[in-house]
């Protein structure tokens, strides 16, 4: 069917205008549009046709103005150039794809206060519910969120008091049992390399997990070193350098993540140290861009697909009348020992 064109394209288009498009009343577009009442599939199809042809693209805010919702999810994350963020996102946008809500992405940079900030413009809009990573918030934001009447989903975490539900694993129990392994292949003179603290609250656990499980066995660190910013590939090589060089009796290094891990590999492997002999390299992520290093990289999966999937069910559960109330599901991540760890 022929749709004629709208006499000034510049104006936003109306039911008005698919209506006419499509020769039925303004009430069953809406309805088609809605997805809702008693229509005949023909009836259907005509409309649909008719509202892409035009470009119509319907008005949510007056729904939302009724029901005091949109069917928004806000997602608020650290970051997008992290790989372990697009994971997640994929995870929340394939469990969400067909129930009517769409996830809003917000970037905190891993700052506190601009968190704090993306939180309550994103609540602003009043969306369907909150996917936000972390366990560690301002005052503030803790109770914009207790406050907000709707699921709110902390991901990534689940070693803290969450304000509703939580998807996540312990990072203290995954640097215990990282540590663990360390000790079991006999290595002994361990140094730790990661970002830098305090905001790094999920590497800062697993350091904590890490530093219980050497001292049951009698071990501390020998040296650790930190950084912040710039390339994770190069800082994992200066920083393996920078210790090697002041505690050359290390036999192990354990990276906060498998970026700065994969630097420090590549570095080992120029200089001729012999990996996982002279020493052993563990990181964590479980990235799989690094599987085409020479060596696999030891490293933990962070099941980050997963409890993207797991958060976005819970938050459309409820959205679609299901009780508000808090939730922990504990994942379990893998250690994969690969090629830079001693059997």
């Amino acid at each position: 069917m022929s749709i004629p064109p709208i006499s000034d394209p510049r104006r936003t288009l109306t039911l008005r205008d698919v209506s006419e498009a499509s020769g039925v009343s303004e009430m069953t577009v809406s309805r088609v549009l809605r997805n809702r009442g008693d229509v005949s599939d023909s009836t259907r199809e005509r409309v649909l046709e008719a509202a892409r042809r035009l470009g119509y693209v319907p008005n949510k805010i007056a729904g939302a103005l009724a029901s005091q919702r949109v069917n928004l999810v806000a997602v608020i994350i650290p970051s997008m150039s992290n790989m372990v963020f697009p994971e997640v996102m994929t995870g929340i946008s394939d469990t969400l794809e067909d129930t009517g809500l769409q996830p809003v992405v917000g970037i905190t940079n891993y700052s506190p206060d601009r968190e704090e900030s993306v939180l309550y413009e994103m609540l602003s809009w009043r969306p369907s519910g909150v996917i936000i990573a972390g366990l560690e918030h301002t005052e503030a934001a803790r109770a914009m969120m207790a406050q907000a009447g709707i699921p709110i989903v902390e991901i990534m975490d689940i070693d803290g008091t969450p304000v509703d539900s939580a998807v996540g694993i312990s990072h203290r129990r995954a640097g215990r049992k990282m540590a663990e392994a360390i000790i079991a292949a006999g290595y002994r003179n361990i140094a730790f390399l990661g970002t830098m603290m305090p905001y790094d609250h999920r590497a800062r656990k697993r350091l904590e997990g890490f530093e219980e499980a050497l001292a049951k066995a009698g071990l501390s660190l020998v040296d650790r070193e930190f950084y912040s910013g710039g390339s994770a590939l190069l800082k994992g090589r200066e920083m393996t350098e920078a210790v090697l060089t002041r505690s050359p009796q290390v036999d192990f290094l354990y990276y906060s993540n498998d970026m700065i891990g994969a630097g420090g590999l590549l570095y080992c492997l120029h200089k001729g140290i012999n990996v996982p002999s002279q020493i052993g390299l563990a990181g964590f992520n479980g990235v799989e861009l690094l599987d085409g290093l020479p060596r696999k990289l030891a490293t933990m999966d962070a099941c980050r697909h997963e409890i993207g999937r797991r958060a976005a069910a819970i938050i459309a559960g409820k959205a679609q009348g299901g009780v508000i109330g808090g939730e922990i599901i504990e994942l379990s991540p893998t250690l994969q020992p690969g090629d830079t760890i001693r059997n």
